[in-house]
């Protein structure tokens, strides 16, 4: 077992399957014996190990499905906890893959993370990447700067965004300036699931750069898109980023039109913030988002099947930041906005039927710009010299057994900080003192070490400092 997992014993994990069938109303029996539901690694789980050679057909060069929850939190999946929540398309996907329990987005907001996985740097080192989320036309990612789309293209690869974008608005800012070939979803950071208006009432539905009219519910849509896109005659490998936005406010299932048909109505009639939805939504609502997700991604990863595409396509799952309101993060502290755990780390699943073994569970601290730096290495493709990466690439250690080593995971948000390394974490919240927890005995970080230990705090301290000045300060205000 690793330094950075709590040890979790044979009973213990009994009793929390069975506390969780409780909830959901099915045996204990019938629990313990469906891998797919254990909330931690349990026996039908093993810690991560490369492939040995089988002498089988070489693997080619992935295609690339990299699928983006909207808000979703760290144990809203089955398959890391939830006991009210039943995600069996994904827990399918984790049993036939590798399930990372240390893994974290590159921020705590929507926007930086996708900026910190499109260009694979920290948000701060571009202008767009500092607002924390775009709000605003504004600002967004610059379309001269390279990203994962632009040189997987460049490397031969078809490249497709569909979804939620979220890094500016046309004409300045859009997917199909920034390396993507075909777009298709809505720019800003929300929409209503029927009538897809964004947060200024504006209608938020485009195919490229046109608007496009379809007010079914928008989970749906996306998900015949994606399955259109995978069943397609392609004759090259492909990246698709396949961004929902669900289970982000407002809190609408799909069915729910009354709800719908009121939220407009608000928005039209200029209430600020009615898309919040601040006085909506309920852990019942939540679940039924979140379970429907579930439901469309297996969809698309049934086409994924029946295209016979599976085997040589790696998909990767997590959430863009931590959970919001109604999300289960237990046993993690803070949520979305916040470099407390709970607003950072997220479920995060990668599958490759052509090189990585299923079954297995990884507790090796990784986060977004890493999967950036992987991705590259893994179609081939070199970043471009003048905008060197932040994050390193986990290739090595996937398919070679090569361990990452000690290294620093670096976070940075308006007022708050954060670095881990190894199993420590150096944390400071707003006008908050420095804090240094030891996230393989303290998940939740309740026991600060900081009187403790010092010296370790000072050099935590001083690592984060020093990463920090070479970022673009924040606009003041």
């Amino acid at each position: 077992m690793s330094s950075y997992e709590i040890p979790l014993s044979r009973r213990a994990f009994t009793g929390g399957v069975a506390g969780a069938a409780a909830a959901v109303g099915i045996g204990a029996d019938e629990a313990a014996a469906a891998p797919a539901e254990r909330p931690f690694a349990g026996p039908a789980e093993r810690p991560f190990t490369v492939r040995e050679d089988r002498g089988g057909r070489p693997a080619r060069r992935p295609n690339i499905l990299f699928v983006l929850g909207d808000d979703l939190g760290w144990a809203d999946l089955s398959s890391y906890g939830s006991p009210h929540i039943r995600t069996p398309h994904l827990d399918r996907l984790a049993r036939q893959g590798v399930r990372f329990t240390h893994a974290y987005s590159g921020s705590a907001t929507c926007s930086p993370t996708r900026f910190s996985l499109y260009t694979g740097r920290f948000p701060g080192r571009t202008e767009g990447g500092l607002a924390e989320p775009i709000a605003d036309r504004s600002a967004g990612l610059d379309p001269t700067h390279p990203t994962l789309a632009s040189l997987l293209r460049d490397a031969g690869y078809a490249t497709a965004l569909i979804g939620k974008w979220h890094c500016g608005y046309l004409p300045d800012h859009s997917p199909t300036k920034s390396g993507w070939d075909e777009f298709f979803g809505n720019f800003g950071g929300a929409l209503e699931y029927y009538s897809k208006l964004g947060l200024g009432g504006e209608y938020d539905l485009y195919e490229g750069d046109a608007t496009y009219k379809d007010l079914r519910y928008y989970t749906r849509v996306l998900t015949e898109r994606a399955v259109d896109y995978v069943r397609r005659g392609h004759d090259r490998p492909w990246l698709l980023n396949l961004n929902f936005t669900t289970p982000h406010w407002p809190w609408i299932a799909d069915g729910d039109t009354e709800v719908s048909a009121e939220i407009v109505r608000r928005i039209k009639a200029g209430e600020r913030g009615a898309l919040q939805h601040r006085d909506g939504g309920s852990v019942a609502k939540y679940t039924a988002m979140v379970q429907d997700l579930d439901r469309s991604i297996g969809q698309v990863l049934h086409a994924l099947k029946a295209s016979g595409q599976e085997r040589d396509t790696l998909v990767f799952f997590a959430s863009d930041n931590g959970g919001e309101r109604f999300s289960y993060t237990w046993p993690l502290s803070g949520n979305k906005g916040s470099l407390r755990e709970g607003g950072i780390r997220v479920p995060t699943i990668v599958r490759w039927p052509a090189r990585l073994d299923g079954g297995q569970v990884s507790d090796v601290p990784v986060y977004t710009p890493d999967w950036t730096a992987t991705l590259l290495e893994l179609a081939g493709a070199r970043p471009h010299p003048a905008y060197p990466l932040d994050g390193t690439s986990l290739a090595g250690y996937l398919l070679r057994g090569r361990e990452p080593g000690e290294r620093d995971l670096f976070w940075r948000v308006r007022g708050e900080r954060a670095l881990r390394r190894g199993p420590w974490k150096y944390y400071r919240g707003k006008g908050g003192p420095d804090q240094l927890f030891h996230l393989g005995r303290d998940q939740r970080e309740q026991a600060d070490l900081a009187g403790r230990e010092p010296g370790l705090l000072a050099e935590l301290r001083t690592a984060w400092e020093r990463t920090d000045a070479e970022l673009l300060p924040y606009p003041a205000g």
